[in-house]
């Protein structure tokens, strides 16, 4: 603990922890020749890229491959929410020219289509928890402001535990009750955080509007983060289609898969939310998004003609060659642990963005959007020398379509989280059902053994 009677300068701590952080590298790397050794399954994937099988569920699945002939070979992306294909979901509430954010919810959570009363009940539960508690605003979201709106969420979310009358039972009564109140207030959360830290370190004017209780998770969004609380109905039903596609991907992502195991462990729904939320921060998981934005606003200032496929195809190869954009040597976007041929959810975003792009004068941009699209497959496979194909991923436009929605980059991985409560509610709840043993792989010691020497003789 810091003694708040001195002054702590941290800074001249540094030169000592960097020569610890020297030792820690050397005397932690291990051989990579081991992993094959040992026959370890890195990120629990097998050698081909496909997850190890470590549990079942019924919630989410992802098909990226058919059996044909007897011959394991990639197809189309399928994606299903408790069986029901994605595409055939979003089509009906889009024939219907309804909202569905609220109907996958009540999918992913019981397991059936709701009816119309059903569904109507439903949206009145979750506009009854679409309200934060008394000074929370104040307490917690205006006080010790985050520019990083995932770690504000994460503390957010722990702190509701301290205004639950009863946050330690894990009954499924009371973890639907806890789901169902996060659900609702995960996008209120999002947008009032966001509005706090500009006001407190930009100093932008402050804006707290209450949610309709009439409006869905999509249009109340919308209305809470712009200070005149106008959208459009396309801005809307894009923005809902979002959070669709965003609700649910399996029990195996990483986000989900800690929900998994934190959950097992018996520990309480904000604590095991948090962790999912830490997990989905990461720019290889929820944070792709805007990573992707990022790395095309640099290639539209790097590159003069974004219809010439030489000039964009160049600056692809630089990316990979770690010259280009952050030196990753990744172009975001492009490529799936999962989808080989394509991404379901891509294809259903990309359907209704050129429809928005008209609408906001920029289809110059989504026409770049589809030439690096069409491009990158190709000089990835060029440059990694391999057979394995690559695709857009949902990613890929869904940054695009949240920049023309207007909405800040720093709300693009929580808008992912604030979708992504739906299944990761329904996955603890799962777990908690089914009531099987805590989640504990195993990890094969390879260090050598040695004796301990005292201290004097060091």
């Amino acid at each position: 603990m810091i003694n708040i009677n001195r002054e702590f300068d941290e800074a001249k701590l540094m030169p000592q922890i960097n020569k610890y952080a020297d030792r820690c590298i050397t005397n932690s790397c291990i051989d990579p020749d081991l992993y094959e050794e040992y026959k370890v399954k890195r990120g629990l994937r097998e050698k081909g890229g496909k997850g190890v099988l470590t549990g079942l569920t019924e919630i989410g699945d992802v098909h990226s491959f058919e059996v044909v002939d007897g011959v394991t070979v990639p197809c189309e992306g399928q994606l299903f929410y408790r069986g029901i294909n994605i595409e055939e979901i979003v089509k009906g509430f889009i024939e219907e020219k309804r909202f569905g954010f609220e109907e996958v919810t009540y999918l992913l959570l019981f397991g059936e289509l709701p009816n119309q009363k059903r569904l109507e009940n439903f949206n009145n539960v979750l506009a009854e928890y679409r309200t934060l508690p008394t000074s929370f605003v104040r307490d917690i979201i205006m006080k010790a402001t985050s520019s990083d709106m995932m770690n504000q969420l994460a503390r957010s979310v722990l702190s509701l535990y301290s205004w639950d009358d009863n946050p330690d039972d894990t009954s499924v009564p009371n973890v639907l009750r806890q789901s169902l109140s996060l659900i609702s207030r995960v996008p209120l959360i999002s947008v009032y955080s966001y509005q706090a830290m500009r006001h407190y370190h930009y100093g932008d004017n402050l804006h707290i509007i209450n949610p309709d209780p009439k409006l869905s998770t999509a249009e109340n969004m919308l209305r809470l983060l712009r200070p005149d609380s106008s959208y459009t109905e396309l801005e809307a039903r894009i923005l809902d289609l979002a959070l669709v596609l965003h609700a649910e991907h399996g029990g195996g992502n990483n986000s989900t898969f800690t929900t998994h195991v934190v959950s097992s462990s018996g520990t309480d729904t904000y604590s095991a939310i948090a962790a999912s939320l830490g997990s989905l921060k990461g720019p290889k998981h929820g944070g792709a998004n805007i990573k992707v934005k990022h790395m095309f606003d640099n290639m539209k200032e790097t590159i003069d003609d974004w219809n010439d496929d030489e000039e964009i195809k160049s600056y692809l190869r630089g990316i990979l060659d770690k010259r280009l954009y952050d030196k990753s040597g990744l172009i975001y976007g492009i490529g799936h642990a999962v989808y080989a041929i394509s991404d379901p959810r891509a294809r259903l975003l990309k359907s209704f963005t050129e429809k928005l792009a008209i609408e906001k004068g920029r289809t110059d941009e989504l026409k770049l959007y589809e030439n690096v699209e069409r491009l990158a497959p190709e000089i990835i496979s060029k440059s990694h020398n391999r057979q394995k194909r690559v695709s857009a991923n949902v990613d890929f436009y869904s940054g695009f379509v949240y920049s023309m929605l207007g909405l800040p980059d720093e709300l693009y991985t929580p808008l992912f989280a604030a979708a992504r409560m739906a299944g990761w509610s329904a996955h603890r709840l799962e777990e908690i059902i089914n009531a099987g043993k805590i989640i504990r792989p195993a990890y094969k010691n390879v260090a050598k053994k040695t004796e301990y020497v005292s201290l004097s003789k060091r």
